[in-house]
């Protein structure tokens, strides 16, 4: 017996089988040229004959692909493609390095009196301007606080009545010694007249004229009037020195007070303000009616005729320089010798400052004027030198961009610098004489290790020596 599934399998065969039959049949009733299909479908499963390969045409396409590649690749920069209208190029060379460097210095007073206040108050009169030249102890302002004078006014009536209390103790004391010398002399005297009286009993008595308890009376009379003397004299050496002491107490008192008063008394003459130097006022601007407070800066006082150099400097210089070291500067087309005098090695947006004094009388100048110094910092010697450009800024001198012999390319190198002046850097390692570096900004070319131009870089430029 048939499985169903199998005969239901033979059955969409034979209906697929019929349904191709059909339309070939009616292909052929179209096309008539066309053969005619077997009713069976047979010849559909004749095969075709193989198709030829074409080597010719593969050939042919592989060598266009490759000529485009050749194509593209000599179109293509080697490198990064610069413009060489925009590369400026040196010539390493040797030539005699000034181990020099240049610094904008300013002038400034030597020295300088800073004003500051040293008391509060409301400015009531203004008598010096900014600018004008002062004699020591002229007046440049006054001031007025109610406080102040108050203070003096206290301090006065402290000192009247310490004054008054210490007459009151002089008195008292005078009179106190008064009274002692009366009671002293009063003991004396009856000291004297108890021993008188003892010798006259005692002389009777050897005559058998006083009884012998009289003599004894006599005596002891005698006897107690002196202890009392020694006593009186006692309580009164005692009393002068605590007097002396009470009287040495006030007087220290009084002298507190009398420094006291004296301190108030400078700090109301203190309101008025005077010029503690001679010299230049500067950078003073009250206005009257303007409050000054205590410790404000009012300005400053300056030498109007001895003058330093201010300057700050590359860090790189930081090393290098040092107090002694001898500098000069051009005023009116005369040289000045100068001297680094002070350095300050806090280092401040890559920078340092240092000062420098004239050798000799300082020339005319005005506070703040510019000069441009020129710092030895050694002897001059033949070296392997570029010029100072905008190069030196991107890499820091550690690497350079050296041009092909064919001015169309450049390379990266690694080179060694050394000392540098305002116009010069010593190349040191990594360079030949005669070789051709780029020596304008390098920022943009980032760490590309060619360069590419499409037209020759432009002529060099030998490096200029700016100190001599």
């Amino acid at each position: 017996m048939d499985n169903p599934v199998s005969t239901n399998v033979r059955l969409g065969r034979k209906r697929r089988g019929m349904d191709v039959a059909n339309s070939a049949v009616m292909l052929s009733h179209m096309h008539p040229h066309l053969p005619r299909p077997d009713a069976d479908g047979a010849a559909m499963d004749t095969p075709l004959p193989a198709r030829r390969a074409r080597p010719l045409a593969v050939a042919g396409g592989v060598a266009l692909l490759a000529a485009a590649a050749l194509l593209l690749w000599r179109m293509m920069p080697q490198g990064l493609a610069v413009d060489a209208a925009n590369v400026r190029v040196a010539v390493a060379g040797r030539d005699t390095f000034h181990d020099d460097v240049l610094v904008r210095a300013t002038a400034a007073p030597l020295r300088s009196v800073m004003l500051d206040a040293v008391e509060s108050g409301r400015v009531e009169e203004v008598q010096a301007r900014d600018g004008a030249t002062v004699a020591k102890g002229d007046v440049l302002f006054r001031l007025s606080n109610a406080q102040r004078r108050l203070e003096l006014l206290q301090r006065e009536s402290e000192r009247a009545q310490q004054i008054s209390n210490a007459m009151n103790m002089r008195i008292a004391l005078e009179a106190s010694r008064a009274d002692r010398r009366r009671r002293l002399a009063d003991l004396e005297f009856a000291a004297r007249e108890a021993d008188k009286q003892y010798r006259r009993q005692l002389a009777l008595s050897g005559q058998g004229f006083v009884s012998a308890s009289a003599l004894q009376d006599a005596f002891d009379r005698s006897t107690q009037q002196q202890r009392l003397l020694a006593a009186e004299r006692a309580d009164a050496r005692a009393e002068e020195r605590i007097q002396a002491n009470a009287l040495q107490q006030m007087e220290k008192a009084g002298m507190r007070l009398e420094t006291g008063l004296r301190l108030v008394s400078e700090t109301v003459a203190a309101l008025e303000v005077r010029a503690p130097v001679a010299g230049r006022l500067t950078d003073f601007r009250l206005q009257v009616g303007e409050t000054v407070k205590l410790d404000q800066h009012l300005g400053r006082i300056d030498d109007p005729a001895r003058f330093k150099l201010a300057a700050q400097l590359d860090e790189y210089y930081l090393n290098r320089l040092a107090p002694g070291l001898q500098a000069h500067a051009d005023v009116n087309g005369v040289r000045y010798a100068l001297t680094v005098s002070r350095l300050y090695p806090q280092i401040r947006d890559g920078k340092f400052a240092l000062e420098l004094a004239f050798a000799a009388a300082a020339p005319a100048l005005q506070p703040g004027q510019g000069l441009e110094v020129a710092i030895t910092l050694g002897a001059p010697a033949p070296a392997l030198v570029l010029p100072m450009d905008a190069w030196i800024a991107d890499g820091g001198g550690a690497s350079a961009y050296v041009v092909g012999a064919d001015g169309r390319s450049a390379l990266r190198r690694t080179i060694r610098t050394g000392r540098r002046n305002a116009g010069q850097i010593e190349v040191l390692a990594g360079l030949a004489p005669g070789e051709r570096v780029i020596v304008s900004s390098c920022a943009a070319y980032g760490q590309a290790a060619r360069l590419a131009f499409a037209q020759p870089v432009g002529p060099s430029t030998q490096p200029k020596d700016v100190t001599q």
